[in-house]
């Protein structure tokens, strides 16, 4: 566990440049701010996505009739609502605005996670979620070690809504160099009564911090580093994070 300093801090990295496919991010990033030792680098998972190429125009694809009757139910392009089935392994929820579904990757958000704003000036050009993210954080923090010599941690964030509440926040999709979650069970509180299943979304918390700064609009910030935070060092998946579909009260 890494020492609580007496502040914490949430410092953009400033101009970093529209990315394309293949842009090396860890260079980017260490060329544009100095990192220090436990800092957590995060990063906005549109950027990550357009460096993987995963990017579509959506004219080229062909919606088949399951997706032609969801878009007549919600408004969505057809076209669109069949790259939202591609990327699904379920399908929860249709409203009439929303498809809520769960990804490849086991991420429950609407639309699949794929995103529109701040993808390219054509709204047919989205955005897919990255591919295999937990591996991506890892790579991009051990080209950080190796280009600035700093021990970092690297969350991959998303902008995701939640159950029975209004709005979206920064969740983490992607995590390396630290525990996603801080498990606080046997650690007593002020009044010494001992937690029995006390767990933090430490990442998930980080990343909701970072998009304070981030944004969703024009912002273009698309990296942020979080300065003095306690947490667990240590190789974790992001897939912690997520409830088990046996746990998960809401799916019903």
């Amino acid at each position: 566990m890494n020492k609580l300093t007496d502040e914490i801090r949430i410092i953009p990295v400033l101009d970093i440049p529209l990315i394309k496919e293949k842009d090396d991010l860890a260079k980017i990033i260490s060329e544009r701010i100095n990192l220090e030792d436990n800092d957590i680098v995060v990063i906005c998972e549109t950027v990550v996505s357009k460096s993987q190429g995963r990017v579509i125009d959506t004219k080229k694809i062909n919606p088949g009739e399951l997706a032609k009757e969801i878009s007549k139910k919600t408004g969505k392009d057809p076209r669109l609502v069949q790259l939202i089935l591609d990327e699904s392994k379920e399908v929860l929820k249709i409203g009439d605005t929303v498809i809520v579904v769960e990804t490849k990757d086991g991420n429950i958000c609407a639309s699949a996670g794929i995103d529109v704003s701040n993808v390219c000036g054509d709204e047919s050009i989205v955005g897919l979620l990255p591919k295999e993210p937990d591996q991506e954080a890892r790579k991009i923090r051990l080209e950080l070690k190796k280009l600035t010599g700093k021990e970092v941690a690297v969350i991959i964030s998303d902008t995701q809504g939640r159950p029975f509440r209004s709005g979206a926040i920064g969740v983490a999709i992607g995590v390396s160099g630290m525990k996603p979650l801080w498990k606080r069970a046997g650690e007593k509180d002020l009044y010494g009564y001992e937690l029995k299943s006390s767990k933090i979304a430490t990442a998930d918390e980080a990343a909701s911090a970072a998009s304070l700064l981030m944004g969703q609009a024009n912002e273009g910030i698309p990296a942020v580093i979080i300065r003095g935070s306690k947490y667990q060092k240590g190789e974790g998946s992001s897939k912690e994070l997520l409830r088990e579909k046996e746990k998960d009260l809401f799916r019903c």
